[in-house]
Formats: C-alpha cells, structure tokens, sequence
C-alpha cells in the first residue's frame, strides 16, 4: 500500500510539473494534432470562426486569416455536383515578436467530417490581403447559388477558395469556383459573377500573374 501510495503521488507531482511548464506556452507555435469532432457535415462558417477563436486565443491580434479552401466530393459540371465539402482548409499565419525580430508562422487547419488537423510551419503567406476586417455578407452556399445561377460553363473542378488577391485593381473578397484554367468569380459582398480575375480585368490590359491560384 505505501508503494502504491508512493507512486501515486510521483504521478501527480509529474502532472503539476508539466501543466506548471505550459503557464508560458501561448506564444509558440500550434503543434500538428488530430482532434475528433462529431458533425456529419462541414460547415464553412463555423470551421472559419473555431480556427479564428484558436489563434486569437494563442496569437491575440497577431494573427491573420488569409485564405479558405474547400474541396468537394464531385466535378460541379457534373450531374451529381454537390456543394456539400469534403474538406475545408483554412490558412492563417500568426506573427511572435522575438527580440528585435520576429517568428512568422503560418497555420493549416484541416477539417474532415469526423477530425479537424492542425499544423504549422515557418514562414510568409503572399498574393493575398488579409480577410481579418474584410466585409463578406454572402454565406458559402449562398456563393455556391449564385454560382449555379451564373450564364457561365460550371468549371470541371472540386476546388473552392475564398481569398482577396492582391492586384492592381482593389476588389472585394472573392468566392472562386475553379482551377487555374477556369473559374467563376462571386463576390461575397454584392454577388456579383465573373469568369476571371476582377483584381486583373482584361479591359485594362492586366494579364494574370504566372501561377496565380485557383
């Protein structure tokens, strides 16, 4: 019994130590992890919101959202087309003040239908303006509507992103149905679609940047 009792109370003097060693850990990096969740379907509005909740928690202000990702199960110029998501990813990036520098990271949160996986690696995110105060009034599926309704070919693609890409042209943050060799653009303030880059408009001459996604 006095063993027993013994190695009990190393246990918890273990346990005291180790959660006294995290007191400090806000300001490192999101370690990659799997957490289980229950939702039978993925819903894009509140995957944006946990994942944001999760770096103010850490990060405070410094962090930015810069990017969703949403893959479909199906083409959407398919007859099967659904906007249901088989996965959503939201890329951010947090920025740690370190002496006279600082330690950039930019965060990955996966969501599947039974596991959300979170993952960091140092460095910068480009071509996009920060979505943190962007005004975006149109909904995922409302988006996927005007889409639909769109006078343009549906894109043989399972990629959604919504971004702001920086160009020459300011823009509003954008809902982009597509790859890199057909898209349809709904603006998530007012709805309104285009089959090309509104930050480049051909009308002006702009040509696309070489590799510029989706």
């Amino acid at each position: 019994m006095k063993k027993l009792l013994g190695l009990i109370t190393v246990l918890l003097v273990s346990l005291i130590i180790g959660f006294s060693s995290c007191t400090n850990c806000s300001n490192q990096p999101i370690k990659a992890q799997t957490e289980l969740v229950a939702p039978a379907t993925i819903d894009v509005e509140h995957a944006i919101a946990t994942d944001r909740q999760a770096m103010y928690t850490n990060y405070g202000d410094n962090y930015r959202w810069y990017e969703t990702e949403i893959l479909l199960p199906e083409f959407m110029d398919s007859d099967s087309a659904t906007s249901d998501p088989e996965m959503v990813v939201n890329v951010l990036q947090s920025l740690v003040e370190k002496g006279n520098g600082a330690d950039v990271w930019v965060h990955k949160f996966q969501h599947f239908k039974d596991t959300v996986i979170h993952d960091s690696i140092q460095g910068f995110w480009i071509e996009n303006y920060a979505l943190n105060d962007e005004v975006i009034k149109l909904k995922y599926k409302e988006a996927w509507d005007r889409m639909m309704q769109a006078n343009y070919p549906k894109p043989h693609s399972k990629h959604v992103t919504l971004r702001n890409p920086i160009g020459p042209v300011a823009i509003n943050t954008q809902w982009i149905f597509g790859n890199i060799h057909e898209q349809i653009w709904v603006d998530a303030v007012n709805g309104d679609t285009k089959n090309s880059n509104p930050a480049f408009p051909d009308s002006l001459g702009f040509k696309m940047p070489l590799g510029e996604w989706p």
